[in-house]
């Protein structure tokens, strides 16, 4: 049985004075991908499609590095476009994240809305389905953009998802049927 292991990266080093796309793993982050690593061992990805953010890319590159599987990207596996948003308090942040995910269809946050974001993300997830049909296949990307995808899959408020998944965490489904076989809101460490 083949799989799809859908992965937030793990946390990225903050800077007020650069962009988040921008942002790279922290020190914490790349001890946090060594340990994701050995957990989806047991998954055995054969491959692992990042999105270009540095953040997701260099999670990916650990994983794949540890796994001895190699890595892709695909530009349109990147977060929620945002780009023009400042960093802001965690609480106003959150606030403006439920609003977007409350109204999908409304430009509320960034440059995309909640409704663009998903239909970008699945598009790009049915290529990559297409791209490697009989392959488990290991997904690198953001918390939106995975909620957005899966909070349907898994019959789950997207903004709840969201909320949940901490940096890293991943969940593993069953393909073509896209069951949920295991779901790790958050690592052990």
């Amino acid at each position: 049985m083949s799989k799809l292991i859908l992965i937030k990266h793990a946390p990225p080093e903050k800077d007020a004075d650069t962009p988040s796309h921008q942002w790279g793993l922290s020190a914490q982050g790349q001890q946090l991908s060594r340990i994701m690593a050995g957990e989806l061992r047991q998954h055995a990805p054969q491959i692992i499609i990042s999105s270009l953010e540095p953040k997701a890319l260099q999670t990916a590159q650990i994983i794949a590095r540890e796994l001895a599987i190699p890595v892709e990207t695909d530009a349109d596996l990147a977060e929620h476009e945002r780009n023009n948003v400042p960093l802001m308090e965690t609480r106003d942040f959150i606030s403006l994240m439920a609003l977007l995910f409350n109204r999908p269809r409304q430009l509320v946050l960034g440059q995309e809305t909640a409704e663009q974001a998903k239909k970008r993300i699945t598009k790009a997830l049915h290529r990559i389905f297409d791209q490697h049909p009989d392959q488990t296949i290991a997904v690198m990307t953001h918390g939106t953009v995975l909620a957005l995808y899966a909070s349907e899959l898994i019959d789950e408020d997207p903004f709840t998802l969201w909320r949940k998944l901490a940096l890293p965490s991943y969940l593993v489904f069953s393909r073509p049927q896209m069951e949920l076989l295991e779901r790790r809101d958050r690592l052990d460490h």
